[in-house]
């Protein structure tokens, strides 16, 4: 069996994503589940996603909507404490440089659009159903990277994960040349699946169990408040995003995740 928590794996809190994992599977262990001693990290997510030895991982709702919502059990999402969004929810953050004169998304029009990758609902979903069309540059690989494309003047405004922003304010210096001008609304978390449903009682007993026993500072490092299960239907009925080159060659409707 293998274990993934990849989703915020940020550099500076690698230690205290190690933590919740031990915390986790201890309590596996304890119940009978040869849970692997540590997290598996890997840059081919797809793959871990789709490995039938997953025992636990975590991935986005779009490609769990797409795609992994036929193939895994949907056991919830973590709880990281957003300010007036639900328990286990999450949304993006439009982000442009601190000395843009332009403080609304609707003035970005037509401006060079930074994205972490076209499976990504965060940076991409929510930046295509934006009330404006944005010109998109080739996919950065990371909400890091979307910033870091900001910050260096490559880019003029990108959506971030706020999870991910939070992260970005905490352990990089880049945020200190951007600011946010608008946010999305919120929509279920990062997916914690597994491709063994027999064990789906007992991995969401010992999620929420390690979350609530983990020590203050690594619970404060993550952001974490809880484990929260949220069903499969709550994913699904978001609307998906068109490719990029389709949002590129014909208009997007009007229908919009920014919120107000």
């Amino acid at each position: 069996m293998i274990a993934a928590l990849p989703m915020y794996d940020h550099p500076g809190v690698r230690q205290s994503t190690d933590a919740l994992w031990w915390a986790v599977r201890d309590r596996l262990q304890r119940a009978g589940i040869s849970a692997p001693f540590s997290l598996s990290r890997s840059d081919d997510l797809f793959a871990q996603w789709r490995n039938p030895d997953l025992l636990l991982g975590q991935v986005c709702g779009l490609p769990f909507r797409t795609e992994f919502h036929r193939r895994v059990t949907l056991l919830g999402a973590i709880d990281y404490g957003l300010p007036d969004t639900p328990p286990g929810y999450y949304h993006s953050l439009f982000v442009v440089r601190r000395d843009d004169d332009r403080n609304r998304v609707e003035d970005f029009r037509g401006a060079r659009l930074a994205f972490n990758e076209a499976v990504s609902h965060s940076g991409w979903a929510t930046a295509a159903a934006a009330p404006v069309r944005f010109r998109l540059l080739p996919e950065t690989g990371s909400h890091r990277e979307s910033s870091r494309a900001l910050n260096d003047g490559n880019a003029d405004i990108a959506a971030i994960d706020a999870i991910s922003w939070r992260l970005i304010c905490a352990h990089t210096s880049l945020a200190r040349a951007l600011k946010v001008i608008g946010r999305s609304a919120a929509t279920p978390g990062q997916a914690l699946i597994t491709a063994f449903p027999e064990h789906a009682p007992a991995l969401r007993t010992a999620i929420a169990e390690g979350i609530a026993d983990l020590a203050p500072g690594d619970r404060s490092a993550l952001g974490i408040r809880g484990f929260v299960r949220i069903a499969p239907q709550a994913y699904l009925s978001v609307p998906n995003p068109p490719s990029p080159e389709a949002y590129s060659a014909q208009h997007v409707g009007s229908k919009s995740l920014l919120q107000g």
